[in-house]
C-alpha cells in the first residue's frame, strides 16, 4: 500500500512539473492567480461534504491536492522552500501537538486534546488563543472558530439552558434597537440607530450559532442545507407557475405561497 501511494503521489509531481515546463496556462500561473481558484475548489469540496457526495469528494480532494503540489512547485522556483519541507513541516507540527500520542502526556478525551492544542500554539508564539482565526473567513464559519477556540480556555457557558437565554436577551436588545430606529427623527439619528440594529442583530446571529454548537449542529453547513432546501423549491415554484401559464411576478404572494406549500407537503409525504 505505501508502494503504491508512494508512487501515485510521486507520478502526480512528475506530472505537475512537466505542465509548468511545457503548457503555456501552467507556466504563466503564480500564487496570487492560483489562490481564487484554491477558495473556488475548498467551496467546492464544501458542497461535495455537504452533500454527502463520496465521488465529488474524492474528486475535489484531488483537485486540491493538485493546488499543494502546484504551490509547492512556485515555491521551489522561487527559491523559498520545496516540497519536501511542506510535508515534513506539517509532520513534525503534528508529532509536536500531539505529546499525548508521541510523549508521555495523559488526556482524557477529544477536549483535553484540543486544549492542549490551544496551549502548544501559546508556547510556539501565537499572542493569541484566538489570533489563528483566518481574516478571511466567513463570517458564520469565523464565529464557530473564534467560540471554540475560546471554549479551550474555559470562556463557555455551562449548558444549552444558558445559551439559549442569551439568544433570548439579545433578541430582546434587537426589537428595542428596531423601536428606537422606528421612532428617530433627524436622519443622522437614524443612520446611528440603523447602526445599532446591524449590531444587535449580528449579536443575535453569534448567541445562534453558539447556540448550534450546544446542539452539535454545524451552523454553517445547516445555513447552507436551508439555502439550497430553498433554492430547489423556489425553482419548483417557478416550473409549476410556468406549468399553469402564469408568472412569478403576476402573481399575488397567497398564490405563490399556497404553491410553495404544495412543495413542502410533496417533500414531507416522500
Amino acid at each position: 500500500m505505501n508502494t503504491q501511494l508512494s508512487a501515485a503521489f510521486l507520478r502526480l509531481v512528475n506530472i505537475m512539473e512537466e505542465l509548468r515546463e511545457k503548457c503555456p496556462w501552467d507556466k504563466k500561473q503564480t500564487i496570487q492567480t492560483l489562490r481564487q481558484m484554491t477558495i473556488e475548489e475548498t467551496y467546492e469540496l464544501a458542497d461535495a461534504i455537504t452533500e454527502g457526495d463520496w465521488k465529488g469528494i474524492k474528486e475535489e480532494l484531488g483537485d486540491l491536492l493538485l493546488h499543494i503540489v502546484f504551490y509547492a512547485r512556485i515555491g521551489s522556483e522561487q527559491k523559498q522552500f520545496e516540497l519536501e519541507e511542506v510535508i515534513n513541516g506539517i509532520s513534525e507540527k503534528l508529532i509536536a501537538r500531539h505529546p499525548h500520542i508521541y510523549s508521555d502526556v495523559k488526556v482524557e478525551n477529544d477536549e483535553d486534546v484540543k486544549r492542549n492544542w490551544e496551549k502548544l500554539k501559546l508556547k510556539e508564539g501565537k499572542k493569541s488563543v484566538i489570533g489563528g482565526v483566518p481574516k478571511s473567513l466567513p463570517a458564520t464559519v469565523k464565529a464557530m472558530r473564534l467560540q471554540e477556540k475560546a471554549k479551550q480556555v474555559g470562556f463557555e457557558w455551562d449548558n444549552k439552558e444558558q445559551v439559549w437565554e442569551k439568544v433570548e436577551e439579545e433578541m430582546g436588545e434587537l426589537k428595542e434597537a428596531i423601536q428606537r430606529r422606528e421612532s428617530g427623527a433627524q436622519s443622522l439619528e437614524k443612520e446611528k440607530l440603523q447602526a445599532a440594529v446591524e449590531e444587535e442583530f449580528g449579536d443575535v446571529v453569534f448567541s445562534l450559532i453558539n447556540y448550534a454548537r450546544f446542539l452539535q449542529v454545524d451552523a454553517e453547513n445547516a445555513l447552507e442545507r436551508t439555502n439550497k432546501k430553498f433554492i430547489h423549491r423556489f425553482t419548483q415554484m417557478e416550473q409549476q407557475a410556468l406549468q399553469s401559464g402564469k408568472d412569478l411576478n403576476d402573481m399575488t404572494l397567497q398564490e405563490m405561497d399556497a404553491i410553495w406549500t404544495n412543495i413542502k407537503q410533496q417533500r414531507q409525504d416522500q
